[in-house]
Order: C-alpha cells, then structure tokens, then sequence
C-alpha cells in the first residue's frame, strides 16, 4: 500500500495522518503528466478506498466504506480546493476563503492506552472531510501543519511536506520546479538587458 497520488509527484511525505491531506491535493491532474483522479465516480471511489484502507492502517483503525454516487466527486473537488486555499493561506499573508459553513462531527474515543482518540465518522465523502479537519487539527497542535505546502511553480502546485531547517522551502523539488522557474527568469532578465542595450544603440 501506498499513497498513490502523492507517489506519482515524487514529493516528500508528510507523517502520520497528515499525509491523507496531502494526498487529497495530489489528486489533482497537473498538465500533461497524470490525470485528475477525482474526475469521475470509478476513479475518485478507487483512489478513496485506497486512500482510506492507508490511514487506518496508519491509524490502526478500521477503514470506513468509500461507496460513492454520481454526485460525490464534485464534492471531493470541493473539498480538495477548500484544502488547497488553506495550505496556501498559510503560507502567505493573504487571508483565506471563508469556508467556515457547517462543522462536521467526529467521535472521541480512548485506545487502549486510555489516550482519547478522533475517529472520523460517515462513509465516502462525509467521512473523508471528517478525517481531513481531525487531521488537520492535530497537524496544527503539532506545529506540523505550516510544512504541508504547495509547490511555487504554476505549472505544478503539488502538496508537498518541507523538511528544511528552517521551513523555507518554496518547491516539491528545487531540480525539476526549481531549475525551471530559475532557468525561466534568468532568461527573461537577459532578454530585458539586451532590449535595453538595443534602445539605448537606437
């Protein structure tokens, strides 16, 4: 088992649960290289089955039934943006969208160490937004949650977890992404400086 939308992109994991987050992002298609997976019911139910079996095996939890109607994926898509808007939010000074609408519910309950636990509730698309909100509140007491980012680069926007000292870590990966945008810049500054040599010979 794996997570398989986050695999495709090569990015560095994020741990525990935190990942089930990242890989919601992951889903999306990015340009010419893998297709969106939450495009319709078949694919968005077998990326969710697979998804959910992972975390409760990180869990230890038993995985909920990931059944989904026609309607579903739209609202996976949904929930993928309202996440991506808040991983971007955090990592700007911009302020988010106001997705505050209704709460979802989650259960408490001890393990058998006496810890209380969060046990997101529901099936398909209900338990998945429970799931995402339990583990994104854990992420934050944690402090984990400002390492879960987008990839600067336009062209790709992956969910990635920054493993930098001190979080400053802008690309999924510096030599693909990075190099890129760089190489793009670098040329676009010396096509300036050779426009203003050619007006000033003018």
């Amino acid at each position: 088992m794996s997570w398989a939308a986050s695999d495709r992109y090569r990015v560095r994991q994020a741990p525990d649960g935190l990942a089930l987050v990242q890989e919601l992002i992951n889903t999306r298609a990015i340009q010419q290289y893998a297709p969106d997976l939450l495009a319709d019911r078949e694919s968005a139910e077998e990326w969710l089955t697979d998804a959910a079996e992972e975390w409760a095996q990180v869990r230890g939890l038993d995985a909920p039934d990931c059944t989904l109607s026609a309607s579903d994926p739209r609202a996976l898509r949904d929930l993928r943006s309202a996440f991506a808007e808040m991983i971007a939010a955090a990592g700007s000074d911009a302020p988010g969208s106001d997705r505050t609408g209704h709460g979802v519910p989650v259960r408490l309950a001890p393990d058998a160490q006496g810890q209380v636990r969060m046990i997101p509730v529901g099936r398909g698309p209900q338990w998945l937004e429970s799931a995402l909100w339990s583990e994104t509140l854990l992420a934050q007491r944690a402090g984990l949650w400002p390492r879960l980012k987008l990839c600067r680069s336009v062209a790709c926007g992956s969910a990635f977890y920054d493993t930098s000292r001190n979080n400053s870590g802008v690309w999924h990966d510096v030599r693909i992404c990075g190099n890129a945008v760089n190489l793009r810049a670098s040329r676009e500054r010396r096509k300036s400086r050779e426009g203003s040599r050619t007006d000033r010979q003018a």
